[in-house]
């Protein structure tokens, strides 16, 4: 009987590939890394600061605005509206016409609509060709006309309100709407042109030869070429105009407080402020329709309003 002979056990040979890999040596917690941790959390606690300051508020102001009184007093600081507790007629008192017992805010929306809505349109259509004017042309004094146009805001419009009180009235405009329109086209053109100057001269001399050598007139550029590269930043200045045009006071309370038919939203929410028989849910309603056309404007054009507000940053 032949013997067998033991089969040899083979041993792979190890490959470099098949070696477990090391362990990846840790980076050093350098001081760069410990400034990167540092501000990455301190960047997320202010977004959240910030957020919750401004939306806390708004979220309050509009709780309290669809509740009754009676569940207000029982709990005023309670965020939470039940379902039998809900109602919107705070804001049917608010929008209601006087003569039927109401606040009429539906008419002081509609003026303060028409008074901004103009005061953007004219204050562009000034501070456009302006704003051209101080980024192309050489003129004396060019570089001195932004610092002056600035210098319009050093003076408090406490200081301006009286003289322009006493114009208007000799022209028969002190208590109407095309008055205090006229006022804020004043005090918007200065810093529109400046905001728009930011952006002009950004844009490459290369476009408008360009445009020159195919024929093309001074205003048809203007029109063709330069205004459609600046939409973003014409938004950022329409928008900006706007809100100053929908919250002032001072000059709406001077103008209009002859005339209630004229009152602007500004003044019906001063009105409810300092009316003792006005309920405080009234109030906040009446808050409620002040902040959100502002708010419905700025969401629509928000894409724009950020594009607008990075242009002329830097040039390029």
């Amino acid at each position: 009987m032949t013997a067998t002979p033991a089969l040899k056990t083979v041993r792979p040979e190890r490959t470099a590939s098949s070696r477990p890999a090391a362990p990846r040596p840790r980076a050093p917690f350098t001081r760069a890394r410990f400034e990167e941790l540092l501000f990455g959390t301190l960047r997320r606690f202010v977004i959240l600061f910030l957020v919750a300051i401004t939306l806390v508020p708004f979220l309050y102001m509009l709780m309290l605005s669809i509740k009754p009184i009676d569940s207000l007093l029982q709990n005023p600081g309670s965020l939470w509206v039940s379902a039998k507790d809900f109602t919107l007629s705070t804001y049917q008192s608010v929008l209601k016409p006087t003569s039927e017992g109401g606040q009429g805010f539906l008419r002081m929306l509609l003026n303060s609509a028409l008074v901004a809505i103009a005061t953007v349109l004219l204050t562009l259509a000034a501070a456009v060709p302006g704003a051209y004017a101080v980024s192309r042309l050489r003129f004396f004094g060019g570089r001195q006309v932004s610092a002056i146009f600035l210098a319009v805001y050093l003076f408090p419009a406490t200081l301006l309100a009286v003289p322009l009180f006493v114009m208007f009235a000799k022209m028969g405009l002190s208590g109407s709407l095309v008055g205090l329109a006229i006022v804020y086209i004043a005090q918007t053109v200065p810093v529109s042109i400046y905001m728009l100057k930011n952006y002009f001269v950004t844009i490459p001399f290369s476009i408008e030869e360009a445009a020159a050598i195919d024929g093309a007139s001074r205003l048809q550029t203007v029109r063709r070429i330069i205004l459609p590269l600046a939409l973003p930043t014409l938004m950022a200045t329409g928008l900006y105009v706007f809100m100053i045009a929908w919250n002032e006071f001072l000059f709406a309370l001077l103008f209009l407080a002859a005339d209630p038919d004229a009152w602007t939203v500004s003044l019906g929410l001063q009105q409810l402020a300092g009316g003792i028989e006005v309920s405080k849910t009234v109030l906040m309603a009446g808050s409620v329709v002040l902040t959100i056309p502002v708010v419905v404007v700025f969401f629509a054009a928000e894409r724009l309003l950020t594009e607008g507000l990075t242009s002329g940053a830097d040039k390029g």
